[in-house]
C-alpha cells in the first residue's frame, strides 16, 4: 500500500492544470465506441511513451488491495467532461458511461520499473468492457491481448525472496470471471470503504470527478497494519478484496455457498466457519471444514490459499505465487477463534 501510494504520487499529476472531466488528450470517441484498438496509445490515456506520466487524471489506490504476485499497481480514472461518479448508499461507486478505469501492473525491479501490462475497464453504453494490454519490449506502447498471455518475469517479493514465474495476463473471459455480478462485468476494487484518492489530488479535482466526494470514506482496515484494526477485522478485509468478488450470492462462485463479503456478518457456515466442502474436489485436501475454528492446519481455506496447484489454488486466477503474509494473517485469525465459534 505505502509503496503504491509513493509510486502514484510520483507518477500522476493530479493537482496541476487539466480540463474538467475526461483527461486532456483522451480520445473519448474511441472510449465510447465499440472499438478494441490493437494499441493502447489509441485511447490517449498516457502522455507520450511509457514510463512517461499518464495524462492528468484522478489517481487512486485501495486501502486493502488485491494480491497479484506482489505487483505494484498504478491506478487512475478518466471521466468524460460534464459527468461525475456518485457514491450510492451502500458504498458502491457508480461511474458514468464513458469512464475508463486504468490499472498498470509491474515490479520496481523488473524492466526498470516499467509495467508489464495495463488493464482497462471501460464503461460503454452497452455495459463495462475489460481490455488487457501487454507493454511492448521497448516500453513505447502496449498491445491488446484478448487471449491473455504468460510473460516470464523474475522479481523480488517484499520478504526478499526471488521468484521466477510466468506471469499470467488474463484473457477476456478470465476478466469476466472475477468482475462478474449477476452475469455482467462490473468494477470490483473501487468501493467507498476501500477507495483512497491520490493524496496529492486537490479537493477541487475530487469534486470534478465525484458528485459527493465526502462519501469516499476508506473505513476498511489495511490488512497488513496491526494498528488499523483487530486481527479478525483485518482478516475479513483481506477475504473481501481477494475472494468476495467471486464468493458472494451474485458472483461466479455463488454455487459454493461460501460468501466472504466485508459487509456480511462473519458468522455461520456461509462464512466458512464449520462449512463442509460442496464442490471443492481436491481443493478440500481431505479436510472437513473451510474454517475449523482454532485449527488453521485443518482448514481447507488456508490449504487453498497456500497452494499454487491449478486444481487447488484459490483464487483460481490472478496469482502464480503464495501470498505468505496474507496467509499468515488468516492463520492467526483462525487460530484465535474459539473452538465453539459459529
Amino acid at each position: 500500500m505505502r509503496r503504491v501510494l509513493a509510486a502514484l504520487a510520483a507518477a500522476l499529476l493530479c493537482t496541476s492544470g487539466g480540463a474538467a472531466g475526461s483527461l486532456p488528450g483522451v480520445d473519448q470517441a474511441v472510449v465510447d465506441s465499440d472499438a478494441m484498438p490493437a494499441k493502447l496509445s489509441a485511447f490517449g490515456l498516457f502522455r507520450g511513451n511509457y514510463p512517461a506520466q499518464p495524462a492528468t487524471g484522478l489517481g487512486y489506490t485501495l486501502r486493502a488491495p488485491l494480491f497479484s504476485d506482489s505487483t505494484d499497481k498504478h491506478r487512475f480514472i478518466s471521466i468524460p467532461a460534464g459527468k461525475k461518479a456518485t457514491v450510492a448508499a451502500d458504498g458502491v461507486i457508480e461511474f458514468p458511461v464513458g469512464t475508463v478505469l486504468v490499472k498498470s501492473f509491474g515490479w520496481a525491479d523488473v524492466n526498470g520499473g516499467r509495467p508489464v501490462e495495463t488493464r482497462l475497464l471501460i464503461h460503454r453504453a452497452s455495459g463495462w468492457v475489460a481490455l488487457p494490454y501487454i507493454w511492448d519490449a521497448d516500453g513505447k506502447d502496449a498491445t491488446l491481448a484478448l487471449g491473455g498471455r504468460r510473460v516470464p518475469v523474475t522479481f523480488k517479493s517484499p520478504d526478499g525472496e526471488m521468484h521466477s514465474i510466468r506471469y499470467a495476463v488474463p484473457n477476456k473471459n478470465q476478466c469476466k470471471e472475477c468482475h462478474s455480478l449477476n452475469g455482467a462485468i462490473v468494477p470490483i476494487g473501487p468501493k467507498a470503504r476501500n477507495f483512497v484518492p491520490d493524496p496529492a489530488a486537490s479537493a477541487t479535482l475530487r469534486a470534478l470527478y465525484f458528485d459527493n466526494p465526502a462519501a469516499l470514506k476508506p473505513t476498511m482496515p489495511q490488512w497488513d497494519d496491526p494498528k488499523a484494526g483487530t486481527v479478525a477485522d483485518r482478516a475479513r478485509a483481506y477475504l473481501d478484496v481477494n475472494c468476495a468478488h467471486c464468493h458472494n450470492p451474485a458472483g461466479s462462485a455463488s454455487n459454493s455457498g461460501l460468501f466472504l463479503r466485508w459487509t456480511d456478518d462473519p458468522k455461520g457456515v456461509n462464512y466458512g466457519i464449520g462449512k463442509r466442502p460442496t464442490a471443492a474436489g481436491r481443493g478440500s485436501g481431505g479436510m472437513d471444514f473451510a474454517i475449523a475454528p482454532g485449527d488453521p492446519a485443518h482448514s481447507f481455506l488456508i490449504y487453498r490459499l497456500e497452494s499454487t496447484d491449478p486444481g487447488i489454488a484459490m483464487p483460481e486466477v490472478g496469482r502464480s505465487t503464495v501470498h505468505k503474509e496474507g496467509a499468515a494473517l488468516l492463520r492467526q485469525w483462525i487460530a484465535e477463534m474459539p473452538k465453539d465459534a459459529h
